[in-house]
């Protein structure tokens, strides 16, 4: 069976064309009632997750410009701009949970 092809509407963070793996996520998180999800590739939606904690992505999340805007995801999103819409790299725990233990 021929892969899927890729999805005709952009990535909701990053706005490259979506490949052919898709993830689903909540602007604002489920655990805050968040309920609409919207397309973004699996990178940018490990991003999203190891840049904000729930609550910051509850204030910021609804708000694409506002998340595009801060520093850190402007860096990722400059160094993603030109990257294949199916390109992946491990990503980095959030900076809060690096002090953890399992």
């Amino acid at each position: 069976m021929a892969d899927p092809p890729p999805s005709a509407s952009p990535c909701w963070l990053c706005q490259r064309p979506l490949g052919r793996r898709v993830e689903r996520h909540h602007p604002v998180p489920k655990s805050r009632g968040g309920r609409a999800t919207v397309p973004v590739h699996p990178l940018c939606h490990r991003t999203l997750h190891a840049t904000f904690s729930p609550a910051e992505l509850q204030r910021l999340g609804a708000d694409p410009a506002r998340l595009r805007a801060h520093p850190d995801l402007a860096t990722f999103l400059k160094w993603i701009a030109g990257k294949p819409a199916d390109f992946h790299v491990v990503t980095a725990p959030r900076k809060k949970d690096l002090g953890r233990r399992g």
